[in-house]
């Protein structure tokens, strides 16, 4: 007797179990006989044991059923909640989602006014940049009209007092010129004037060291020698000037010499001597005897003398005239003319002569250091400062 009963398959619970088969009886009794095997069992026995198999077998079959069902059941509800967690998972990412559009909408929105910012920012930016540039450029420009409008100034002012240095004929206005540009180096601390300064101090030890002639003080002597031209005796002047004012000297020296008590042949050898010292003075008057290297001057007739005299005062003035035109060399020949005439038809023993003589010839030593120094080298530093800008 076999029966077929479903047993439960290992692989799961919902595969198909498999058919057991029993073998039949006479099998198990055919197999028995052995040495020494027990007696035979009895039908009503094996069919007990069948049975028995056969309900083991289905107590089995229900047991892997039942457990088939409750692993099926948690299967399914564990699916379900897995489903349930998926669809919550999915509602939150779904409102994560609409969080995250609505952030990257306002961050969208954000950027975009960010950039218009920005943009304004940059635009702000760009007019700084060119106001600051504006700037730099205006500052730069009046610091370099500063400079210029001082380089042209100290220009001015050197060229001014050269100007007055040659119009008196002194040192003294050129060197306060050059001492003035050069303080005012001092306070503008411009490092691009410093060669303007450097040349500025060698002029003006150049102008402290040179030798110049005090030209009022010349100018001063030259009127004095005009003025004294009517006293100087001409080579052929028959009586001297001087010679009336010695007798009031003589006679009050004489006048000095008789005593009181002395008697009357005292006075009368007084009289005498005066009256012979008379008659001798007037004869000297009438006859002179006297040497005179220069034809010309012999024959100048007394009329003449006049003309002589204004002529020589003329070459005189003329020799001022050409030192205060700052013409030293038409002075110089003017001067030169007037020693000459002075040599040729006045007296040159003659004291007033020869002091006239001699200072003519200072005045014209004195007319060849007239040349005044030119503050060049500054001048150049000054014009090479200007076309540096």
């Amino acid at each position: 007797m076999s029966d077929t009963h479903p047993t439960p398959n290992a692989d799961g619970p919902n595969q198909p179990a498999k058919a057991v088969s029993v073998a039949p009886a006479p099998a198990v009794a055919s197999a028995a006989p052995r040495a020494n095997a027990p007696a035979a069992t009895p039908p009503s026995a094996q069919s007990t044991l069948s049975s028995r198999a056969a309900i083991l077998l289905a107590l089995i079959s229900l047991l892997v059923a039942a457990l088939s069902l409750v692993v099926g059941a948690w299967l399914w509800q564990k699916l379900g909640q897995t489903q349930q967690e998926m669809a919550r998972r999915s509602q939150d990412s779904s409102v994560q989602v609409e969080q995250a559009s609505k952030v990257s909408a306002q961050a969208e929105a954000l950027t975009k006014e960010l950039a218009a910012r920005l943009a304004v920012a940059e635009l702000r930016l760009s007019e700084v940049s060119l106001q600051r540039s504006q700037l730099e450029e205006l500052m730069l420009s009046l610091s370099r009209s500063r400079d210029d409008n001082l380089v042209q100034d100290l220009e001015s002012a050197l060229r001014l007092g050269q100007q007055q240095s040659q119009l008196t004929g002194s040192v003294a206005p050129l060197l306060v010129a050059l001492q003035a540009a050069n303080e005012r180096i001092d306070r503008a601390a411009q490092p691009r004037l410093n060669p303007v300064q450097r040349a500025i101090q060698r002029d003006i030890e150049r102008v402290r060291s040179a030798a110049v002639a005090d030209v009022p003080s010349v100018v001063l002597r030259l009127d004095e020698l005009a003025r004294l031209v009517d006293t100087w005796p001409v080579a052929n002047q028959v009586g001297l000037a001087v010679a009336p004012a010695q007798a009031p000297a003589q006679v009050t020296v004489t006048a000095a010499e008789p005593e009181p008590n002395a008697g009357w042949t005292a006075g009368w050898r007084e009289r005498w001597d005066r009256a012979w010292r008379d008659v001798m003075r007037a004869s000297r008057d009438l006859v002179r005897v006297s040497r005179i290297d220069q034809p010309e001057a012999a024959l100048l007739a007394p009329e003449q003398a006049y003309f002589l005299r204004e002529n020589l005062k003329l070459k005189l003035l003329n020799a001022r005239l050409g030192l205060l035109a700052r013409q030293p060399a038409s002075a110089l020949a003017d001067l030169g003319s007037a020693e000459a005439a002075l040599t040729r038809y006045f007296k040159t023993d003659a004291p007033a002569v020869a002091f006239a003589r001699a200072a003519l010839t200072q005045l014209r030593d004195e007319l060849r250091l007239v040349e005044l120094p030119r503050p060049d080298e500054s001048l150049a530093a000054l014009t090479t400062a200007a076309g540096g800008r």
